[in-house]
């Protein structure tokens, strides 16, 4: 099978959301405000570990292209203050 044939069809601009998984609250919504310039997202709680030691945070917005969709998720996931991105 052809992995292209796998691929959804994306019509671009779309909302798109990520999910963040970190240690720090606070770390991580600075990590989003330095990883998202210049793009208008939203920040939303989702869980937290049993024990209180993870956070996720759902993190939405409108991307223009796939490009700057795959940047966008690469600089999240790089960042020091977010261990997963999904």
């Amino acid at each position: 099978m052809n992995l292209d044939e796998r691929r959804p069809d994306i019509d671009y601009p779309t909302t798109w959301q990520y999910k963040i998984i970190g240690s720090d609250v606070n770390e991580m919504l600075s990590a989003v405000a330095e990883c998202i310039k210049g793009l208008d997202y939203e920040v939303t709680p989702s869980n937290v570990s049993k024990n209180e030691k993870y956070f996720s945070l759902n993190v939405s917005l409108i991307v223009p292209s796939e490009v700057i969709r795959d940047i966008i998720f690469q600089n999240l996931a790089k960042h020091p203050a977010i261990k997963i991105v999904i």
